[in-house]
């Protein structure tokens, strides 16, 4: 049955859209953290349909909120009101730290960050962008047109003109080797340079931890200096907590809140967890920058009813049981046992990330060489054992990512650590 689906689907359906495994599963339910695909074999998910999943799989509090919605009104438009979405975005704006904040919702990150895009090159009369190298910011023309990881660039055809910062990536590059005091200052230093050489851009747009790009990061505070000069110049700062927002990395509610020396972003998307499934993302702006727009506009689907009934019984499922803290206790617990047994294995660069957003990198032993088969090999490993993971990286995708339903237990950190270090001890 699995072999007529996958022939079915590559018939119809581009050759680009990635599938996991050499044996595609076909997920059909899921309970918590666990999933089963169609052959009823069970998995425990430390992927949560990339980041998406943030709570726990058939949520009992947001399955009742979309069923109950779905019985008065699924959907009308923003063209009338809807309460659900003005609760929803009130509760955003005041969690977002961005004074006198406006919210505007979209059905997906690539869309919150298309939308951010127009916001800050309209309010500042100015096509072009700064972004990170390594980075991801979605699938859509523009915002293809700012990704920093040419696996995810399929043009290089854009309506923007890009300019690439360094700083994305702690442990890779010509500042590696320095102190983080040292690497900020270099990066800054970078910057300056590079704003002298350009007409002033419109915004940065920076993830404050690459999700596609391997869950690397920069010092903490390296976004606060970036800040001053961008702010001395008027450029807006961009954070796109498509991935991590909302608790994710235990330390913060959001990955801004790491830089936030300076203040909050001028800016903020999000996506992924808040609708732990459904289709939910959206822009958070001071009010001056999202009411820059001089025509009319709505959204179709952005902010449906019944997206935003999941989206704020999510939210208060989160808020209610610390999954923000949870996340900050177990995934201690579990990216300290994955270095313990990293330690052993000479194909494991580094594990790095915070609270339940973790990468392991795969290189050739005792080179920085990016290995993507080997990745690709404990992807499968980890499966066979029970366990989906991700993966993603820059020059090349070797790199594995851990990033469970917030309200992973120990016992299932445990099992997955297990599951992990045997698929990562197979390593030939």
């Amino acid at each position: 049955m699995t072999n007529d689906l996958l022939g079915r689907h590559r018939a119809v359906l581009p050759d680009w859209l990635a599938l996991y495994y050499e044996e595609p599963l076909e997920i059909t339910h899921g309970e918590g953290r666990h999933v089963w695909d169609a052959q009823g074999n069970r998995y425990l998910d430390f992927f949560g349909g990339i980041l998406t999943t943030m709570t726990a799989h058939a949520l009992p509090e947001v399955t009742k909120a979309v069923s109950e919605q779905a019985g008065r009104i699924i959907h009308s438009s923003t063209l009338y009101l809807n309460r659900p979405m003005v609760e929803l975005a009130e509760r955003i704006a005041q969690l977002s730290g961005i004074p006198d904040a406006r919210v505007f919702f979209t059905t997906s990150g690539t869309e919150a960050n298309d939308t951010a895009l127009l916001l800050a090159t309209a309010y500042r009369r100015s096509n072009t962008i700064l972004a990170m190298r390594n980075s991801y910011h979605g699938r859509s023309f523009s915002a293809v047109g700012i990704t920093g990881n040419s696996g995810w660039s399929p043009t290089s055809l854009s309506p923007l003109q890009t300019l690439y910062v360094h700083g994305g990536v702690r442990t890779r590059g010509p500042f590696a080797s320095l102190s983080d005091d040292a690497y900020i200052a270099a990066c800054v230093d970078d910057l300056k340079d590079l704003l002298g050489h350009t007409r002033a851009p419109a915004a940065l747009i920076a993830e404050p931890i690459q999700g596609v790009g391997g869950f690397t990061a920069p010092p903490d505070g390296l976004y606060a200096a970036f800040r001053e000069v961008l702010h001395e110049r008027g450029i807006l700062w961009i954070a796109d907590e498509v991935q991590t927002g909302w608790g994710r990395t235990g330390e913060h509610f959001w990955g801004w809140q790491a830089h936030g020396r300076n203040g909050p972003p001028d800016i903020l998307t999000f996506a992924k967890g808040i609708g732990n499934g459904m289709s939910i993302g959206g822009v958070v702006a001071r009010s001056e920058i999202m009411n820059c727009l001089d025509s009319n506009s709505i959204s179709t689907f952005g902010g449906t009813q019944i997206t935003m009934a999941a989206g704020l019984a999510n939210l208060t499922y989160l808020l209610e049981h610390d999954l923000q803290g949870n996340a900050r206790r177990v995934g201690g617990l579990l990216i300290e046992r994955l270095r313990a047994v990293a330690a052993h294995v000479p194909a494991v660069r580094e594990v790095r990330g915070r609270g339940l957003m973790i990468g392991i990198e795969i290189t050739r032993p005792g080179t920085d060489e990016a290995d993507p088969q080997t990745a690709a090999a404990v992807l499968e490993a980890a499966r066979e054992g029970g366990l989906l993971i991700g993966k993603g990286g820059g020059h090349n995708t070797s790199s594995l990512r851990v990033a469970p339903p917030l309200s992973l237990n120990v016992a299932e950190a445990e099992e997955g650590a297990a599951i992990l270090e045997n698929a990562l001890r197979s390593i030939p």
